[in-house]
């Protein structure tokens, strides 16, 4: 569906996006991860069309991007302003009038939930609900690839598994989408792919499955800070530093581990023992300290 090949994007002695290549097949979910100032957002203002690359080239089913991109693809972005004073179907009818081919309105209202507050003022409604819209309104040219800029950014947990289950509606009618997303839960519930970037490079590429089998052998140990004796010694594990008064082993025998702890004396009473996660990835990948 996509293809990037060798982009870059430079900004005077700053390599934003330096040299990257990957393929968006049809019907998949593909998602870019990184820290801030990885230069994945760059990245995906470039697959939109708004930014043009230094070098490289982007090619959409074949052809550079161009009219039949713009009229097939659909942009929910992070931050959008809404206009004030009108009714929700008001902005709805609005953005019909932007396009040659729309999706009908009664499709988007039953698909993005949006009939129960449909003649409110676009003032008068919650972060959920204004993020249901603005996914309608990139739904409304009915897109064959549909790009969703931190999607559940400041939404409540139930709304943002609401709004999961809507993109897997859309998913399901075999449309592409390209994701960007701080939460890896949420990469690792919607996404058939990811690329991980650090440093304007791809550090990481796969299926987010594929990429924990890759990388982690076992599971993750975690126990209170205070439980650990001074001099602790994890004997070939990984001692991972959170922000909690919890420490994190990552195990690559969890018999082994768990033996090691009781012969230090380690109280296993609030020891806690799952599975490793795309955080866990991210973090090993990129790094504990704080971005800008």
């Amino acid at each position: 569906m996509i293809e990037a090949i060798d982009l870059r994007k430079h900004y005077a002695e700053i390599k934003a996006v330096d040299g990257v290549s990957f393929d968006i097949s049809p019907g998949t979910c593909f998602g870019l991860l990184g820290p801030n100032g990885a230069g994945k957002t760059t990245t995906v203002e470039m697959l939109e069309g708004i930014k043009t690359p230094t070098s490289g080239s982007i090619r959409y089913q074949g052809a550079p991007l161009g009219k039949r991109f713009r009229n097939e693809a659909g942009i929910m972005f992070q931050h959008t302003a809404l206009q004030e004073f009108i009714k929700v179907r008001e902005v709805l009818s609005m953005f019909q009038h932007f396009y040659e081919h729309t999706r009908p309105l009664e499709e988007l209202v039953e698909i993005c939930a949006l009939g129960e507050f449909l003649e409110r003022d676009t003032r008068k409604i919650s972060g959920g609900q204004k993020q249901r819209l603005l996914l309608a309104i990139a739904l409304i040219n009915d897109p064959q690839v549909i790009f969703l800029d931190e999607p559940t950014t400041g939404l409540d947990p139930q709304s943002r598994h609401n709004l999961w289950e809507q993109v897997r509606q859309i998913k399901a009618e075999h449309k592409t989408l390209v994701l960007t997303t701080h939460y890896m839960e949420e990469a690792y519930e919607l996404c058939d792919e990811i690329i991980i970037m650090d440093h304007g490079r791809i550090i990481a590429q796969g299926s987010p499955k594929a990429l924990l089998a890759e990388h982690f052998e076992n599971a993750v140990i975690t126990l209170p800070q205070e439980s650990l004796p001074a001099g602790f010694n994890a004997v070939g594990d990984n001692l991972l530093p959170t922000q909690m008064e919890r420490v994190e082993i990552l195990s690559k025998d969890l018999d082994r581990s768990i033996a090691n702890l009781i012969e230090q004396g380690v109280s296993l009473s609030q020891l806690e023992v799952r599975s490793p996660t795309l955080e866990d990835l991210f973090l090993e990948l990129t790094g504990h300290q704080l971005r800008a």
